[in-house]
């Protein structure tokens, strides 16, 4: 991480305050409309991929309501349940876009999320042995965790942490490394386990049993396309967030360098620990903007379809203090995720040789 001294932290710290309460200062109507149009989109949707599913016997119809269905999906997850449970649109007043009452469309429950993600995350973001967002505990991605002969199979782990995004995000709270290190036990989890059955089960239950028997003569075609549209969400949800956070050039950090850190400290590590990707305008909306993750990082709680508007700024503040700003197309971000899981996957000697550009990577002295 760059090193820079407290006096140029704190001026860090108000360059990128003066930012944040600027659109403080101007949140209003504009942010309410865009998010209740956003609302809207998802239900219009929901319903238009439910009502068409019946008739999935037909392909191209199949394909329609399935895309429409995990496209609503992903609206729903992305751009207005992250987004409203980090507190962007609590203003409003709006109960059901309010932080600490929505609950989502995915097994995870808004509680363990506002725990594990708000919290814990956004908290800790890229610190070895305090972000377990890093890594997902299932993947080797920095020089920090000691190679064994399980992580050549890291790629297929990658694979299939994706396929079930939503159920491994739901159990990560679980802790698992920390039980099979009998650091805490499976009966401390049992009320977080409760919530996971009851809130898993309801999901799995309205997808996968009711829709397909409300349906009955055609229930595997409306059981097939449920699935698919869940494997829509599940793979694009994932590949957004692996790219927001884990390719070459984000960095990570050691606990004994962000002990005591002040807010400006904070600031240069979310800066330096994220990246973003370009492009399109739904391209973003479909990323809830996440695709701006450097700028999320560093204001979760701003609405975010505002990031667009002040990535200028951000970049213009990183410039000004020499700070790099990672970003790149959605291709090339996505290719160093990639090389990344695959080179960790090796051992060390093997990883120097075959890809280089990751023989140093890890947390930074």
């Amino acid at each position: 991480m760059k090193t820079m001294n407290e006096t140029q932290l704190k001026e860090l710290e108000q360059d990128l305050d003066t930012i944040r309460d600027q659109v403080i200062a101007d949140l209003g109507e504009r942010d309410a409309r865009y998010i209740r149009r956003i609302v809207r989109l998802h239900r219009s949707l929901e319903v238009g991929g439910r009502v068409l599913m019946p008739f999935g016997f037909i392909p191209p119809v199949f394909i329609a309501a399935t895309t429409a269905l995990g496209l609503s999906k992903i609206i729903e997850n992305m751009e207005i349940g992250h987004n409203v449970m980090h507190g962007q649109y609590d203003w409003m007043n709006d109960p059901s876009l309010h932080s600490q009452t929505y609950e989502w469309d995915t097994v995870c429950t808004g509680d363990s999320w506002r725990r594990t993600h708000n919290y814990e995350h956004h908290t800790y973001t890229n610190i070895i042995g305090k972000d377990r967002d890093y890594g997902y505990a299932l993947l080797r991605l920095s020089d920090d965790d000691k190679w064994k002969p399980a992580h050549s199979l890291q790629f297929i782990n990658y694979v299939l942490l994706s396929v079930f995004f939503q159920w491994g995000v739901g159990l990560h709270e679980l802790e698992s490394e920390r039980i099979r290190r009998r650091e805490i036990s499976v009966r401390e989890k049992i009320p977080f386990l409760k919530d996971f059955f009851r809130k898993g089960g309801r999901q799995a239950f309205k997808d996968y049993v009711f829709f397909p028997l409300v349906t009955f003569p055609v229930a595997p075609v409306v059981l097939a396309g449920n699935i698919g549209a869940n494997l829509i969400r599940n793979l694009w949800s994932s590949t957004v967030i692996f790219c927001g956070h884990f390719t070459q050039d984000a960095e990570t950090f050691s606990e004994e360098e962000c002990e005591g850190e002040s807010k400006g400290h904070w600031y240069l590590r979310q800066l330096t620990g994220s990246s973003n990707f370009t492009g399109g305008k739904w391209m973003h909306v479909l990323s809830g903007h996440l695709s701006y993750q450097v700028e999320h990082h560093i204001f979760p709680d701003l609405p975010a379809h505002r990031y667009p508007e002040i990535s200028e700024q951000v970049q213009a503040v990183c410039r000004k203090h020499g700070i790099p700003y990672n970003t790149g197309t959605f291709a090339r971000q996505y290719s160093t995720v990639l090389k990344r899981i695959i080179g960790y996957s090796l051992p060390d000697r093997m990883r120097s040789r075959l890809l280089p550009e990751f023989s140093s990577a890890g947390a930074q002295p």
